[in-house]
C-alpha cells in the first residue's frame, strides 16, 4: 500500500493526529520537545492548539503527515535540533556541531496501525529535512531489542525502525523511556 507524505501545513489534519478529542483537554500537541519548558507549561488547553495552528502557517511546516487517499493516517515531528529542546537536553548528547535536524515523534492513527505506515512516514520526514537543507537528521528511539513497547511511549520509534531507514547508531544516551534505553540514531546526507 502506498502512502502520500506531505508537509504538515493543514492544521485540521495535524489536530486529527496530535490534538485532543475534547478542545479543552490539556494534551501534548507534540510541543513537549519543540518549545522551551517554561512556554510548554504556560500553554494550556486551547492555547496549545492555537500555537500549533501558527506553526502550520509558517513557511516550513512543523513536520509531515501521511495520507491514505484523503485520510490522514500518520504524523512525524521534524525540525532543526537548534529549534527544539534537544539543543540543550542533558540526557541526549550532541555528537558534533553539525546543524542536524531532529525527528522525535512518529504517530500512526488508531485503526491504521500495523500497515507499515511508520516506514514511509520516517522516510518522508528525512526527505523533508533534506529538502530544507539539513546536513543530517537524528532520531532518539528506544532500543527495545524486539520487546513490545507500550503504545503511549512508542511515539519515539524503535532502533530497528531507524536502522531500516538507513540510520546508524551515533551514541548511547542517558535517557530511558518505558524502561528501555534511548539511543541517538543519525543519517548523514
Amino acid at each position: 500500500m502506498a502512502f502520500d507524505i506531505r508537509p504538515a501545513s493543514r492544521f485540521a489534519d495535524v489536530r486529527t493526529m496530535v490534538g485532543p478529542k475534547r478542545p479543552d483537554a490539556n494534551v501534548c500537541w507534540c510541543l513537549s520537545y519543540r518549545i522551551p519548558n517554561k512556554l510548554n507549561q504556560e500553554l494550556a488547553r486551547q492555547a496549545r492548539g492555537e500555537y500549533v495552528r501558527k506553526l502550520c502557517r509558517r513557511t516550513v511546516a512543523p513536520g509531515v503527515l501521511a495520507y491514505d487517499g484523503d485520510d490522514v493516517v500518520g504524523w512525524a515531528a521534524v525540525a532543526p535540533r537548534a529549534d527544539t529542546t534537544f539543543a540543550g537536553n542533558r540526557r541526549i548528547p550532541h555528537v558534533d556541531d553539525l546543524d542536524v535536524w531532529s525527528i522525535w515523534c512518529l504517530r500512526v492513527r488508531p485503526g491504521h496501525r500495523k500497515q507499515g505506515i511508520s516506514h514511509p512516514l520516517l522516510a518522508g520526514a528525512v526527505e523533508f529535512a533534506r529538502e530544507h537543507g539539513a546536513p543530517a537528521v537524528e532520531g532518539y528511539p528506544v532500543d527495545n531489542r524486539g520487546e513490545k513497547v507500550d503504545l503511549t511511549m512508542a511515539y519515539v520509534g524503535t532502533r530497528k525502525l531507524f536502522e531500516d531507514a538507513g540510520f546508524e547508531l551515533a551514541a548511547q544516551t542517558d535517557s530511558v523511556l518505558n524502561g528501555f534505553p534511548r539511543v541517538l540514531m543519525r543519517l548523514e546526507f
